[in-house]
């Protein structure tokens, strides 16, 4: 029976971070490709491109290691 549990719990661990990271990793490829985009058609205005794009980096980032918090906190509780 414990062994049952043990192996239900790792499956929820790789489950949580495996589909956790899935839309943050898209998001992150979407926003570098559109950003790149956009910077070949106005390079004007690529600085302002450039600190959007890692401000909304940064927030899609977050939610992978909030899929890794949660991963661990089904493994270790």
């Amino acid at each position: 029976m414990i062994l049952e549990t043990e192996s239900v719990q790792l499956l929820a661990v790789a489950l949580a971070i495996g589909l956790g990271s899935i839309a943050p990793a898209i998001a992150i490829g979407m926003l570098g490709g559109k950003a790149m985009e956009a910077m070949g058609r106005n390079p004007e205005a690529a600085d302002k491109i450039k600190g959007a794009m890692i401000l909304a980096i940064a927030f899609a980032e977050a939610i992978a290691i909030y899929a890794l918090v949660v991963a661990l906190i089904i493994k270790f509780v």
